[in-house]
């Protein structure tokens, strides 16, 4: 669930802070938070009824710039700066506290906690000030939340895990400098226009454009415990899309994202020039694509279209407190040191990666949002399952965090994917793996099999009280016939299945490990995540036709596309 302390703590005798590199001065504000919260818990920390044993102040600074284009026009710049406060106040103990969970209560574990905005000017009294109304109404809810929790335990039958609230970690002190990032807007809105205004040469493209954002995110954490965290990061994100619609109403999109903490690792003009043009291809085919049918058979993911698989599918069901809470379905919770994936593939966690064949991770953090080191987690080793991703929340035969309690600033911090890496032992060139795809058509009675080149997301049920299935959302999918005709794109596809009869199909991987840069939205809010994988083969999957709209494309062609009106 949530962070540590500060200097000692008193429960469990003297915690010694462990400290990292990177001695830099602490900031005004890191010194404002600590002093107001020494105040808080000294005269708040002897209450009778819920006595506060915990609080952690973590304060999420962000600076962004974006600046975004359509048509070789500028449609819009922003700058802004902004400080969000998320207070962990805990009352009670470590074993029962208020974090706990009401059972019948739905979504305690993301429902955000009043995060509060603070000034951005380094004043020490005005940020202590929100700084004590927060924490003033943080303890007086904690309160009243342990007499609930108290009375649901006392009505309610004994819960099946009866793990702590709370793990107790070791306090660390890490001081860096503060991110910072420049952004010439005026070299970057000539850029934008440019790249914007190629999709323009295309009638069949309804919508387009090309967008930048850039910014810095900093990190400020002190607690109770003896925790004291100030560090930053850079992100650069550059956005090309466009649009369409076939002529039975179906919306058509291509998306291509360069996702770098500097400057130097986004690609060359001519390499976005190059990007545009392969998404303009792409959607001209895909107006021209007949609609997909029904079909279960064999199928190629390719690599990036695999990450997001094993990231929607596999990934958020090892989540540690998916596996506590009982209103989730569990499907991994009773499985740890049996087989739930093909004995060659391997499933590594590891937020500690910044890059991978050169390319910025998104999921990498230093720390998460609990004052806890990340930690690169072996999730599943040749085919066993050996560990969940934790947050401070622990759950049966895991009592400690591994650094993955995440959050969306104004949220609550559960265990959430970083860095998710799939591994095989059996991968072979692509060409093969293909091969091995037509074998597997010719030998099911199949006319096709196919390859899912691109996956725009999807999204899957680990609720108990609704089937445990997924959904997927292909962008880009061929047909591969047994014949050797020419690969045939379609379009209108979703993947569809239940997650623990998908993973049995796969029977081999390419050696082609691809990257997913995206952001990931649960309980917890949106955070940053990578995927990486090789494209794997199923000897089966299922899909459905895809929700269509009904209106007709656009019934005159657009300005500077008719001749006639030109003239």
């Amino acid at each position: 669930m949530k962070p540590r302390h500060w200097t000692i703590l008193f429960i469990a005798g003297l915690l010694l802070p462990t400290l990292s590199a990177g001695a830099e001065e602490e900031s005004a504000l890191l010194k404002a938070l600590q002093v107001e919260m020494n105040r808080s818990f000294e005269k708040l920390g002897d209450a009778e009824e819920a006595p506060l044993y915990y609080i952690m102040y973590g304060v999420s600074e962000q600076i962004r710039h974006s600046i975004s284009a359509t048509l070789g026009t500028i449609q819009g710049e922003s700058s802004g700066h902004t400080r969000v406060l998320d207070i962990d106040l805990r009352v009670g103990s470590h074993e029962l506290d208020n974090t706990h969970q009401i059972r019948g209560r739905r979504g305690f574990f993301g429902r955000g906690r009043g995060a509060s905005r603070l000034s951005i000017d380094d004043d020490p009294l005005s940020i202590r000030a929100t700084v004590w109304l927060a924490t003033d109404r943080a303890f007086k809810t904690a309160q009243e939340r342990l007499v609930r929790v108290t009375t649901d335990r006392a009505v309610k039958v004994e819960e099946e895990d009866l793990s702590d609230d709370f793990s107790k970690e070791s306090p660390i002190v890490h001081l860096e400098s503060p991110a910072s990032i420049e952004v010439d807007k005026k070299a970057w809105a000539a850029k934008l226009k440019e790249y914007s205004s190629k999709f323009g040469e295309h009638p069949f493209v309804y919508s387009s454009g090309a967008s930048l954002s850039a910014g810095v995110t900093n990190q400020y954490m002190v607690s109770t415990e003896g925790t004291k965290i100030q560090f930053g990061d850079t992100h650069i994100r550059l956005s090309l899309a466009c649009s369409s619609m076939a002529d039975d109403g179906m919306r058509l999109r291509r998306f291509r994202s360069f996702d770098a903490r500097s400057w130097d690792k986004l690609p060359s003009d001519d390499d976005v020039m190059a990007a545009i043009d392969l998404l303009v291809e792409e959607l001209a085919a895909l107006r021209e694509a007949p609609l997909a049918e029904p079909y279960t058979g064999p199928a190629i993911l390719m690599n990036r279209a695999s990450g997001v698989f094993f990231h929607e599918i596999f990934g958020h069901r090892i989540e540690g407190h998916r596996q506590k809470s009982e209103s989730f379905g569990q499907t991994f919770t009773k499985m740890v040191g049996e087989l739930v994936l093909p004995d060659f593939i391997s499933v590594v966690d590891d937020p500690t990666m910044r890059e991978f064949g050169g390319t910025d991770l998104n999921g990498h953090y230093p720390f998460d949002e609990e004052g806890v080191r990340a930690e690169r987690v072996i999730v599943v080793e040749k085919g066993v399952l050996k560990n969940f991703l934790m947050s401070r929340s622990p759950v049966a035969g895991f009592t400690k965090s591994n650094g993955h309690g995440r959050r969306e600033a104004g949220r609550k911090a559960v265990s959430r994917q970083g860095n998710l890496t799939v591994i095989s032992d059996k991968a072979v060139p692509f060409e093969e793996l293909r091969e091995m795809l037509i074998e597997q058509v010719k030998s099911q009675g199949k006319e096709y099999g196919l390859i899912f080149d691109d996956i725009s997301g999807g999204q899957t049920n680990t609720g108990r009280g609704r089937p445990q299935a997924f959904q997927v959302n292909p962008l880009l999918v061929r047909r591969v016939y047994a014949d050797g005709r020419p690969d045939e794109l379609v379009r209108g596809v979703d993947i569809v299945g239940t997650p623990l009869t998908s993973f049995n199909k796969i029977i081999a991987t390419g050696d082609d490990s691809g990257i997913f840069n995206g952001r990931c939205g649960a309980e917890s809010g949106w955070v940053p995540v990578s995927a990486i994988s090789p494209s794997i083969l199923v000897t089966e999957i299922e899909i459905e036709k895809s929700v269509k709209g009904q209106d007709r494309p656009p019934i005159l062609p657009p300005p500077g596309h008719d001749p006639v009106a030109e003239e």
